[in-house]
């Protein structure tokens, strides 16, 4: 819930939108003459029982007159207006999808703000190619498409090109989807997308799906301000640093305790936090902000380190999140709340059972489109059962974990299914024993060790897949309201 006042987006989505053509027109000639699909993706707002408008940051810029007026007006995209602000997924997305199949050898641009709605684009392209490439060839709109709108706005770029349908069909029928994006949109010199901090897990499939076309990770920012650019957005993802902007906000910086490979907090005395100017080359820092629309010294939660300078403006590399141990998309889902979910579920499945959960660790496992939440799980020897009863308990505790985390979380699952079922795998008795006796092997403090709650290593995680002994995923999607708040204060 973070304040926006008016002039919000004037004052900084709008300089930004001057600062990054600049940029980009330094490495790359002739974007103005092509068009750009950007997958964008609007979510429903709701009011506060006092009136006040509640809604996504993005989804506040994409209805704001500086969007509308200036940067949609300056920019050719392919998506019209009533697409980006409709709320269905299917329609918004079929109809953003269809309008850049349509006009595909004039796209020199694709992209989304996030990898994981991307990738439910091309995800999307792969269930639905066939009426897509139909709605191309005959010039007609899918009558799953009901907004009258987006009809309208589709009718007026859709002429009939069954030559156009016939190459969609062939490129997405052949079950090769490796580089499918310049097969099918062969002018396209990058991908617009953010892939530095926790989104680097996404590279791989990005990689596969564009066929090594160009990531430019030219913005960092947040909910609660713009922060930063990059300078140089064509660099190699593991070398994106963002040069912090003065004029958005007052930064303040937090020294962070270093964490080694295994999970250790290396001791270190507690300081003040410092100032744009006094921060130190190759120290890591949770960034904290203070706003024009009022938050006064307030933790983002994330953490940079100081990679380099420009001239004397520092320049950061996004590390990732802080006491956050698990993201798919814009969910953030800390330590301790997933620690109070799977309590809830051991206490509501496994207790009356006579089992428990001994301990656990978690992973976001991104190889599958959507990625989804994969919980390690170690269980009394005794508790291990391989009847069909036990296994229908631990799919319930899937699902009980899932309601029980943030309606972020809950929305991206249920309603803009953007996260995949939450999964849980029970590993053989004595796994976690193995994963220390690995860690102290790698220089751990056998005295100071603690399980970590989320898997970094690859040696950790190569551990665990060995040991599974069964995989148990939710059998349903947790329940989500648009507006809580509001549900609350009408119940009294």
């Amino acid at each position: 819930m973070v304040p926006v006042i008016a002039n919000h987006h004037e004052g900084t989505y709008t300089f930004f939108g001057w600062l990054i053509p600049a940029i980009l027109n330094k490495y790359i000639s002739g974007l103005d003459k092509g068009k750009v699909l950007h997958f964008f993706s609007t979510k429903t707002e709701t009011k506060s029982p006092a009136g006040i408008i509640m809604r996504p940051i993005l989804t506040s810029y994409y209805k704001s007159s500086q969007f509308l007026c200036k940067h949609y007006a300056n920019i050719n995209y392919t998506s019209s207006i009533p697409s980006i602000h409709c709320t269905d997924v299917f329609q918004s997305l079929y109809a953003q999808m269809l309008a850049g199949l349509a006009d595909r050898l004039a796209v020199f641009q694709i992209g989304s703000v996030f990898p994981p709605s991307f990738l439910q684009a091309i995800r999307f392209l792969e269930l639905h190619f066939q009426d897509l490439a139909a709605d191309i060839e005959h010039g007609t709109v899918n009558p799953q498409v009901t907004d009258t709108a987006i009809r309208a706005a589709l009718v007026n770029i859709l002429t009939p090109d069954p030559e156009n349908a016939a190459h969609i069909r062939k490129e997405c029928s052949s079950g090769d989807w490796q580089g499918i994006i310049r097969r099918i949109w062969p002018n396209t010199k990058f991908l617009d997308i953010l892939v530095s901090g926790a989104m680097v897990q996404y590279i791989p499939s990005l990689n596969f799906y564009s066929g090594d076309l160009p990531l430019a990770s030219y913005l960092y920012g947040s909910s609660e301000c713009l922060v930063g650019l990059n300078l140089y957005p064509f660099t190699k993802p593991e070398d994106i640093a963002y040069t912090i902007m003065p004029n958005m906000a007052y930064f303040e910086f937090l020294p962070v305790k270093p964490v080694d490979d295994v999970g250790q907090i290396r001791a270190e005395q507690v300081v003040d936090p410092v100032d744009l100017a006094h921060v130190e080359d190759g120290k890591e820092y949770e960034i904290i902000v203070t706003t024009y629309s009022g938050l006064y010294r307030y933790k983002i939660g994330d953490v940079l380190r100081v990679a380099k300078f420009y001239n004397k403006a520092p320049q950061f590399q996004l590390v990732g999140r802080k006491n956050v141990c698990l993201s798919i998309d814009v969910d953030k889902t800390e330590e301790t709340e997933l620690q109070k979910a799977i309590a809830a579920a051991e206490l509501s499945h496994l207790r009356p059972h006579n089992a428990r959960v001994l301990d656990y660790t978690c992973y976001t496992d991104v190889k599958t489109i959507p990625g989804h939440y994969v919980i390690y799980c170690e269980l009394p020897p005794d508790n291990y059962s391989e009847n069909s009863s036990f296994s229908l308990i631990i799919d319930q505790c899937c699902l009980t974990i899932e309601e029980s985390l943030n309606s972020v979380y809950r929305s991206l699952r249920a309603y803009y299914k953007r996260i995949g079922p939450l999964e849980i795998k029970l590993v053989k008795s004595g796994t976690f024993h193995e994963v220390m006796d690995h860690a102290i092997a790698r220089g751990a403090s056998a005295a100071q060790y603690k399980l970590p709650k989320c898997v970094k290593s690859t040696w950790m995680l190569e551990i665990l897949e060995a040991r599974v002994v069964s995989a148990h995923s939710s059998p349903g999607v947790p329940t989500w309201s648009p507006c809580p708040q509001q549900k609350m204060a009408s119940n009294g």
